[in-house]
């Protein structure tokens, strides 16, 4: 009854319902996997962002190595800020806002120095493409505690004197004449002394899983639909086929039992009444 699924016709549904459905979870599976990531960015900001600050030892939590469990641990340096070698990270949106970070290496005691985040600062009105005012950084001796965050690729965009396209910590190494630390960076959480002013404070990282899971589910429902599709247009196929044949099963067509009135009106009319 069903040889028809056999015709190169059905075939082809067949072979595209099944090319449907692989892509179907595929894309569950990306779903799938994306959330996996974000759900292990969120332990290790629930494990680490509000850790106790542990202090520098050279060669042991500095950033000259990063492990991605040690991302959002706070550490504690003591140093000097190099204001002179300062720069500024463009395109960094803030709640929607266009902006730029700051960035200052801070020297240590140890002849090394950190690149520390100082903040994010809007887009200027004075000039069009820089802030308008870079707030300076405590000047002499300063005790900084920073959150570990992974240096960034290299990207190809040109930037203004002062300015990078991105946080890329081995272009900035290159720039001066002392060694830096380019494996991480830190993001400041805590300066002593505070400066006169500072740069608006990045803002704690979501916690929020996202929508993926819904999303991987519904991409896995779509695959399988595709299948009760084409066993729905098969079934169909087949009604189709045997009432072409006469072999389709025909309407119960047995009468009707009539009702009480029905039958007294019967009877009225028999009689003449009516």
């Amino acid at each position: 009854m069903y040889r028809f699924l056999l015709s190169a016709r059905w075939l082809g549904w067949l072979a595209m319902v099944i090319v449907l459905a692989a892509g179907c979870v595929g894309l569950g599976r990306w779903q799938l996997d994306r959330r996996e990531a974000v759900v292990e960015n969120i332990q290790r900001i629930e494990a680490n962002y509000d850790a106790s600050p542990a202090r520098y030892l050279p060669g042991t939590n500095g950033f000259d190595r990063y492990d991605p469990d040690s991302e959002w641990t706070p550490v504690t340096f003591v140093g000097t800020y190099d204001v002179e070698h300062q720069v500024v990270v463009r395109n960094r949106p803030l709640n929607g806002q266009p902006g730029y970070e700051v960035l200052t290496p801070l020297r240590l005691d140890d002849g090394t120095a950190v690149v520390i985040d100082r903040g994010w600062l809007p887009i200027g009105n004075a000039e069009a493409g820089h802030p308008d005012e870079i707030p300076a950084p405590p000047a002499g001796r300063v005790e900084v505690t920073a959150r570990t965050k992974p240096g960034e690729p290299a990207v190809n965009r040109g930037a203004p004197e002062g300015q990078v396209a991105s946080i890329d910590l081995p272009a900035l190494a290159d720039t001066l004449d002392y060694p830096l630390q380019d494996a991480a960076y830190g993001l400041l959480a805590l300066e002593r002394p505070a400066a006169a002013e500072t740069p608006i404070a990045a803002p704690k990282p979501s916690i929020d899983e996202g929508p993926h899971l819904s999303y991987s589910l519904q991409w896995f429902a779509f695959g399988v639909l595709a299948f009760v599709g084409l066993g729905y247009a098969a079934r169909q196929q087949r009604r189709s086929d045997a009432e072409q044949d006469g072999a389709a099963p025909r309407p119960d067509r047995r009468r009707r039992r009539p009702s009480s009135e029905e039958e007294e009106d019967a009877i009225l009319d028999a009689q003449g009444i009516r």
